[in-house]
């Protein structure tokens, strides 16, 4: 789960991480007030949980009141990568004397976290993680012992730190890693982290990804939530307990296991098909959970064809069978081909409950794909 900028700053200022001042708002009116508060000359930013907000027109700086309610109005109008404005965060403009960037995250492949820091921040990190990748200082965090001090200083000493920044370099550094295992997050990100004249380092953007299986232990954190910013299959997809990833090919994917679902997207990919989505139902998915799963496929607009791949073993085929049937009767009017391969426990009955609907079958996965993305294109099977 991905929370909003002026929420990870909320989170940061509780552990002492010095972020500038401002507040949020909802329309562009209390912006001017706002700007008033702060001093007039302030930075108007989209909240939005998209990256480039800057190269969009997403951050702006105002010289005065009236001009920032300006830049607020014609910022709320916008979309940036197809997500609303709906509130922004307005900041006090800060001198800027060097962009740094500090962040920890989970390193799937070491199975550890894993904090980076770097001289370049900002916009720039993009760029030096693809141009020189030496710029960018990584170490391991063993998660018995923490954070250690001599870790930190050894990425001081990485990003040529000046000396007098240390003491609070190291306050900071210390302060993520409590907020990384404290909110059981993946990761927790300053970029940039900035020395500004007099004030010394700051937070001047901040990001957070919580991890959504420990949610259960942060109640809290459910109303942080920002619906607006999810994408609407994933949501609905998650009131049935099914894994699900949108993408923007034009084939639905029904599937279960995971290893599975990316293997029969691979097959697609491979045959020249697109996949519209990540889609894995689970182990003993049940009759209603497939239908749901249907439902959700039906109701993207872009797909043109749906490829169900089964294989049956703690679930059983005649289970998925009935519930694509149910799906099926549950939306007659729109018709979209769909091209059904089964597979192990009760596959022959599955075949014999869909041979009603005279629905197109693959016997293997590569017959399967490639008829899913025949009728896709619109051609005869």
């Amino acid at each position: 789960m991905k929370i909003q900028e002026y929420q990870a700053k909320q989170i940061f200022s509780k552990y002492e991480i010095p972020i500038p001042k401002g507040q949020v708002a909802l329309n562009a009116s209390y912006v001017e007030q706002i700007a008033e508060d702060l001093g007039d000359k302030v930075v108007i930013k989209a909240q939005v949980l998209v990256g480039g907000r800057g190269k969009a027109g997403g951050i702006r700086l105002a010289s005065s009141p009236d001009e920032a309610e300006e830049i607020a109005t014609e910022m709320m109008g916008m979309e940036i990568n197809g997500f609303p404005i709906h509130k922004v965060l307005v900041e006090e403009a800060v001198d800027i004397q060097q962009e740094l960037y500090l962040g920890i995250a989970t390193d799937r492949l070491q199975a550890s976290p894993v904090i980076i820091a770097s001289s370049y921040g900002g916009v720039d990190i993009e760029e030096a993680a693809e141009e020189a990748p030496e710029k960018i200082s990584r170490v391991q965090i063993n998660p018995l012992v923490g954070l250690c001090d001599f870790q930190i200083r050894c990425l001081a000493v990485s990003i040529d730190l000046s000396r007098k920044h240390w003491r609070r370099f190291a306050q900071i550094a210390n302060a993520l890693w409590e907020i990384y295992e404290s909110y059981d997050a993946s990761l927790v990100e300053i970029n940039p982290l900035v020395i500004s004249e007099g004030n010394g380092l700051m937070a001047l953007d901040g990001k957070m990804t919580i991890d959504e299986n420990a949610l259960f232990r942060h109640p809290e954190l459910t109303d942080l939530r920002d619906l607006d910013m999810e994408n609407p299959y994933e949501l609905e997809a998650q009131k049935y307990g099914i894994s699900y990833i949108h993408m923007p090919g034009n084939i639905g994917c029904l599937v279960n296991g995971a290893g599975l679902a990316m293997a029969t997207m691979d097959i697609l990919k491979l045959k020249g098909g697109e996949p519209a989505n990540f889609l894995d139902i689970g182990g003993g998915a049940s009759a209603e959970k497939v239908s749901s799963a249907f439902r959700i496929l039906l109701s993207d607009e872009k797909i043109s064809a749906i490829l169900v791949n089964i294989f049956g073993g703690i679930t059983r085929c005649d289970e998925i069978a009935q519930g694509i049937a149910t799906a099926l009767e549950e939306q007659k009017k729109k018709k979209i081909p769909i091209v059904v391969r089964l597979a192990g426990t009760n596959a022959e009955e599955g075949y014999r409950i869909l041979e009603k609907r005279k629905l197109p079958v693959g016997h293997s996965l590569t017959e399967a794909a490639q008829l899913a993305i025949n009728l896709a294109e619109g051609k005869k099977s």
